[in-house]
C-alpha cells in the first residue's frame, strides 16, 4: 500500500521518532510503514493522519478513490 507518510511527515518537520511518540509506537514502526513493509492497524492510521494533519485517504492513496 502506497502511501505519503514520510512526505507529509518532512513538510512538518517531524522525524520518524517525533511521530511515533505522537502515535504511541516505535520509530521501526513507522519506517516499516514509510518503506511499504508494514500495513499499519487502522486505528494507527488514523493517528497517523490526525497526526499529520490530513485524512487516511490521503494519507495511504493521495485521494484517489479507485
Amino acid at each position: 500500500m502506497q502511501n505519503r507518510i514520510q512526505e507529509l511527515r518532512k513538510v512538518k518537520k517531524l522525524t520518524q521518532d517525533e511521530i511515533a511518540k505522537l502515535c504511541n509506537v516505535s520509530r521501526q514502526t513507522i519506517n516499516a510503514i514509510e518503506n511499504n513493509k508494514y500495513d499499519p492497524s487502522l486505528s494507527l492510521a488514523f493517528d497517523l493522519a490526525r497526526s499529520l494533519g490530513t485524512t487516511v485517504d490521503e494519507l495511504f492513496n493521495g485521494g484517489k478513490t479507485d
